[in-house]
């Protein structure tokens, strides 16, 4: 069965507490095997997964439940499977695990004495970090300052080489800016003064 609901064994859970289907019916939608389904009614299989409910997902309706409960035959048959997931550019956040979390304060010492055309701000948006954070280990006023160890956070998994490259390519575009700013500033200056 190609078309599985999202996480198949917490819906199995979820069928099984909730529903009068058959274990055949169940096992089928989830594409588990019946065995696995018995032993999550039995208690045995699927210990401490949340039941998820797939009806809230809108992958089932409660009439399809309630027309397979009664003909135990009938296979259930998937709502949706194509789980509406935003198309726009939004970078949504990644988890990162709590062992690794603790690495983020030297992500940014690397980062500052790596890349130091990076802005605080970019910084700490890469990282994962408040910008005032930033701005104290850069200044070494961070409360751990004396035992941060420069690491790598590519390397570290905390995001990709391609988002460090396009920081990089963007704070090197805000300078070249800044610096014909700076030059045009310095030679409408001189018109002036000339005049």
């Amino acid at each position: 069965m190609s078309n599985i609901p999202l996480m198949p064994m917490a819906t199995a859970v979820w069928l099984v507490e909730n529903t009068t289907l058959t274990f055949k019916q169940i096992a089928k939608f989830c594409n588990l095997h019946e065995v696995e389904v018995q032993g999550i009614a039995d208690g045995e299989v699927a210990k401490g997964i949340m039941a998820y409910n797939p009806i809230i997902s809108g992958q089932l309706t409660k009439e399809e439940i309630d027309i397979s409960s009664k003909d135990e035959n009938r296979d259930l048959q998937i709502k949706n499977t194509d789980i509406e997931i935003s198309s726009s550019d939004k970078k949504i956040k990644k988890y990162i695990p709590l062992s690794k979390r603790q690495d983020k304060p030297d992500a940014a010492l690397w980062l500052i004495r790596q890349h130091n055309q990076l802005k605080d701000s970019q910084i700490a948006k890469l990282v994962g970090i408040t910008k005032n954070s930033v701005t104290a280990i850069k200044n070494k006023s961070y409360w751990n300052y004396n035992n941060l160890n420069p690491k790598d956070p590519v390397a570290m998994n905390l995001f990709s080489q391609k988002d460090l490259i396009e920081a990089i390519e963007k704070a090197e575009r805000r300078i070249k800016r800044e610096k014909k700013e700076k030059e045009k500033a310095k030679k409408s200056r001189e018109v002036s003064n000339n005049e």
